[in-house]
């Protein structure tokens, strides 16, 4: 097992895996009366915070607790990081008080990285920047496999603001790497030139939803993430809405069998309508309760396996 979660592109095939059959098994445990496993007792893993979070936080959070770790919650609020504190003073601090692990959300690309340099315990991508962020990747690909049954041969297309999504781009190397086929969909302006042949080979760009929509098996919406746009990248929210939105009509072009997915948290009406997002299609949900299994099997192959 590697000793980080850093990207997408540090998974290989059988790693990937073996993440997805633990979380399988990890996901046994919520269904007992009582929801532990003493796997990492005596272990200390701090959730290191610099961008706002509900999903991400909490369920790391649960999965450490589950596997009975000590869980330190740090906040960059109120924390010595508003004084003007260095991450890596940060990280010598967390290292000093025998942290095993810390799960960082950064809003500087590539700040997991440096961290992992500096750290003795094990380091994991909860987001940075518009970069990556891994276990959404692998819950997301937990779900498929769950509800269509493989990954392998599996068409999904991935909608939306591909420019600032870090979800996407581990999205794209993961799925590659377990053999699905990926297809990014979305306004010229979100779609990064040449990031396809950046990210992995044999993925495809459409700037048409409606051509893709009937031969794809998954369809993941991203969102729009206007907090990180500066500049005017489509000319409204109702045009985006009309262009690249699933909605009811949409969504009943997709294959019987196809799922709809989207990482949280949803623009309902710009990218998904209400129809869809609660629609019996939609694994929104599945998705957050999957993510505390796969984040119990991240955490337990990183501490519990055979790495240290």
């Amino acid at each position: 097992m590697i000793r980080h979660l850093l990207s997408g592109a540090d998974l290989d095939a059988d790693t990937a895996t073996e993440i997805l059959d633990t979380a399988a098994e990890m996901a046994t445990v919520a269904g007992r009366e009582i929801k532990k496993l003493p796997a990492l007792r005596g272990r200390t893993v701090v959730n290191l915070f610099y961008e706002d979070s509900t999903r991400t936080r909490i369920s790391f959070e649960a999965a450490a607790k589950r596997l009975s770790a000590d869980v330190i919650n740090f906040s960059a609020k109120g924390s010595s990081v508003a004084k003007g504190e260095s991450l890596k003073d940060t990280a010598l601090t967390l290292q000093a008080m025998g942290a095993d692990a810390v799960v960082v959300r950064h809003p500087a690309s590539g700040a997991p990285h440096r961290l992992a340099n500096w750290v003795d315990g094990s380091v994991v991508n909860a987001g940075d920047g518009t970069h990556e962020h891994p276990t959404q990747a692998l819950l997301d690909a937990y779900t498929m496999r769950a509800r269509l049954g493989r990954l392998a041969g599996l068409s999904v297309a991935v909608v939306g603001d591909v420019l600032h999504s870090r979800v996407a781009r581990s999205n794209v190397l993961l799925l590659s790497t377990l053999g699905a086929k990926v297809t990014l969909v979305g306004p010229p302006t979100l779609i990064p030139v040449d990031i396809a042949a950046a990210l992995a080979p044999g993925i495809d760009v459409s700037y048409d939803l409606d051509s893709v929509l009937p031969n794809v098996d998954a369809v993941m919406m991203l969102r729009v993430q206007r907090e990180r746009m500066r500049d005017s990248y489509f000319p409204s929210a109702r045009e985006y809405a009309r262009r690249y939105g699933l909605d009811g009509p949409r969504m009943r072009r997709l294959p019987e069998h196809a799922i709809v997915m989207h990482p949280g948290p949803m623009n309902r009406g710009m990218e998904i309508t209400p129809e869809v997002a609660d629609s019996p299609r939609s694994t929104i949900v599945e998705q957050v309760t999957n993510g505390v299994s796969v984040r119990m099997a991240v955490l337990y192959l990183l501490l519990g396996g055979n790495n240290r």
